[in-house]
């Protein structure tokens, strides 16, 4: 079914709003340069969004809807629990490695406000702490991940861990693949960074000075 010409133009403002708003910030952002942006006149916005506020808060539902339904149909090909994890990081690190602009409105903008962070964790933040936390369940369940850890903290590390890989991304500037960072990040959570060999211990620099005195 084709899609209504409303629908298109709705979404032509939401992509019009991120990519100002990653570049003024939403604070320093106008509706007419969204407008502008868009190409619809400045009142055009008004009848899809009641501000700019009403905006910012529409577009984080729909891409976060849209970013859950996606990596839901993505786990159901995944056969074991470490493969729902890997799907969840490639997941995460794509959506925000192929738009830097949204990158940086999740990343930067929407942290400038409590009010917006108040929001955004008490409504899509815990459905994605809910997704993670049914695959982390499963894997305790089925003895694939330490069962004794509190879930809660196992899926904020987790989360943390790819929320950190995004930032570091839109602060450094570079144009690295982001994509490539989900296997390192998913095997470091799953067996830490510990090596499996022994150890070998090597003198302390001052006793290795001294016996090549000797």
């Amino acid at each position: 079914m084709a899609r209504r010409r409303s629908d298109d133009k709705r979404e032509r403002i939401l992509q019009a709003a991120i990519k100002v708003f990653a570049r003024k910030g939403y604070f320093a952002a106008r509706v007419s340069e969204i407008a502008r942006k868009a190409d619809v006149a400045d009142g055009t916005i008004y009848l899809y969004f009641e501000s700019k506020e009403d905006l910012l808060v529409s577009l984080f539902d729909t891409v976060m809807k849209e970013h859950i339904e996606q990596a839901r149909a993505e786990l159901l090909s995944a056969p074991t629990v470490h493969d729902k994890l890997r799907v969840i990081a490639l997941h995460h690190l794509r959506a925000m490695g192929q738009n830097r602009d949204l990158a940086i409105v999740f990343q930067v903008e929407l942290r400038q406000s409590t009010k917006f962070m108040e929001r955004f964790t008490a409504s899509w933040l815990q459905d994605y702490f809910a997704l993670m936390g049914a695959v982390i369940e499963e894997g305790q369940n089925d003895g694939s991940l330490r069962p004794e850890l509190p879930r809660k903290v196992v899926v904020k590390a987790l989360f943390g861990a790819l929320d950190e890989m995004v930032t570091s991304w839109v602060l450094s500037r570079r144009d690295y693949d982001l994509e490539k960072l989900a296997a390192p990040v998913v095997d470091l959570f799953l067996k830490g960074a510990a090596s499996t060999r022994v150890a070998t211990r090597r003198p302390a620099p001052a006793a290795a000075a001294a016996q090549g005195a000797r």
